[in-house]
């Protein structure tokens, strides 16, 4: 389990690392041009490792668990911002940071062994229908939707990709989850995570945008996770567990709305130096 844990961190990591360049990304190229952004392209294999360790996290760790520790990637990005770009932390984002940490701890110890759970029938072809209806509506809202609709409809797709990566993980090793039909819906879904997250990007602050996924990407999938796919709480857990979730999403919330997060977004001036965020006053 103390593997599945590092692979799920390492993966928060990652995402971090790859929120900033694709936020910095969408301050120099709009639209469908962002997508040839260097800092965008090395931004998604960045994802794709994130998503690889990921699975590797969901071998013995429920999606309640995994889902929540992929949204601390929030912690990184304001603690990198801190330590790499000078920005300013306030004391409600040091609070933030302890309670997210001490959150992750108490879900680590909450989780049981997980069972390799056959999922439900219908469940693949909810996915995949699922996972194209988000692609369709990120399409659809792309030009003129609301930047909380995109980064709703882009935490959803990172939802069902991983509520679909979850089942499919279930039937066998990597090679299995890439070879049957849930792989389409992985597919989809991600596609409209990442299109929605990055429109939501370029027409808002990456605060409100990332908080958004946050709650969304931690809630939905361990939802379905415990009721549907057969995530396991260790017995007389359930409570500290639900507790440090609401905790945990709540911190990542306060974090979003970091003025680090703008400096985390803001491209370097020209002569390449970046002065600190002011003081919040």
């Amino acid at each position: 389990m103390i593997l599945s844990v590092a692979a799920a961190v390492g993966a928060a990591l990652a995402y971090a690392v790859s929120t900033i360049m694709q936020a910095v990304a969408t301050r120099r190229a709009h639209g469908l041009a962002a997508m040839a952004q260097p800092l965008v392209i090395g931004g998604l294999l960045l994802d794709g490792a994130a998503w690889l360790l990921s699975l590797l996290a969901l071998d013995h760790l429920p999606l309640f668990v995994v889902q929540a520790i992929v949204a601390s990637s929030l912690v990184a990005v304001v603690v990198l911002a801190r330590l790499v770009l000078g920005a300013t932390l306030r004391r409600a984002d040091l609070v933030a940071i302890g309670v997210v940490v001490l959150a992750l701890v108490v879900l680590a110890l909450s989780a049981g062994e997980q069972p390799a759970t056959t999922p439900p029938p219908g469940f693949t072809t909810a996915m995949v229908i699922a996972g194209f209806a988000l692609l369709a509506g990120v399409a659809l809202a792309y030009r003129r939707g609301h930047l909380i609709l995109l980064a709703l409809l882009g935490g959803l797709g990172y939802s069902v990709a991983a509520i679909a990566a979850r089942g499919a993980h279930a039937s066998g090793d990597l090679l299995d989850t890439v070879l049957q039909p849930l792989a389409l819906a992985i597919v989809a879904s991600g596609a409209a995570g990442v299109l929605g997250y990055l429109r939501a990007l370029e027409k808002g602050a990456v605060g409100s945008v990332a908080a958004t996924v946050s709650v969304v990407e931690v809630l939905v999938p361990g939802v379905v996770g415990l009721v549907v796919l057969g995530d396991v709480v260790r017995d007389g857990w359930a409570v500290p567990a639900a507790v440090a979730t609401v905790a945990a999403v709540a911190g990542c919330v306060a974090l979003a709305t970091s003025p680090a997060n703008a400096a985390a977004e803001e491209p370097a001036p020209p002569g390449g130096e970046r002065t600190a965020a002011p003081e919040p006053t």
